[in-house]
């Protein structure tokens, strides 16, 4: 079975998101590759972009967490919305409660966490940060 990775992009904030998420997830940061250890030739970082993050990763379970900051030179602009949704599945409510709290904090929910029309242990939120979150846990989980 595959497992879901999602890559975050940023616009110029994805440190200050990734140290948050930390405090929430606990686990250790992979080391912060930044705009200015790049090696790619063809591309000129601009000086005030060599401080942003190329990439960092969070590992969450069995998954990863990836990120970084989009920077003018690489012609490819972050554009903020309803573009994805990063979907934690839990193994209790508990966790599910401890996890929508942690990650919802100074965000805007637009579901809180109860039992959804179809069974599950459900909520929805955009982060502080901009990123669009849902929390579910079975509900076969619930049950045990």
């Amino acid at each position: 079975m595959a497992t879901l990775n999602p890559n975050v992009m940023f616009k110029g904030n994805c440190e200050q998101a990734f140290d948050f998420y930390q405090t929430v997830f606990g686990g250790a940061l992979s080391p912060k590759m930044r705009w200015a250890d790049h090696k790619m030739p063809d591309m000129e970082v601009p000086e005030a972009d060599k401080h942003l993050i190329m990439h960092v990763s969070l590992p969450i379970g069995e998954s990863i967490l990836m990120g970084g900051d989009v920077v003018a030179c690489t012609q490819n602009p972050v554009t903020f919305g309803n573009n994805f949704t990063i979907c934690i599945s839990t193994k209790s409510k508990d966790e599910a409660d401890t996890l929508f709290n942690g990650l919802s904090k100074d965000g805007k929910v637009m579901m809180p966490m109860s039992m959804a029309f179809w069974g599950d242990y459900f909520g929805m939120f955009t982060d502080q940060f901009g990123i669009q979150w849902q929390v579910i846990c079975d509900a076969k989980l619930l049950k045990q």
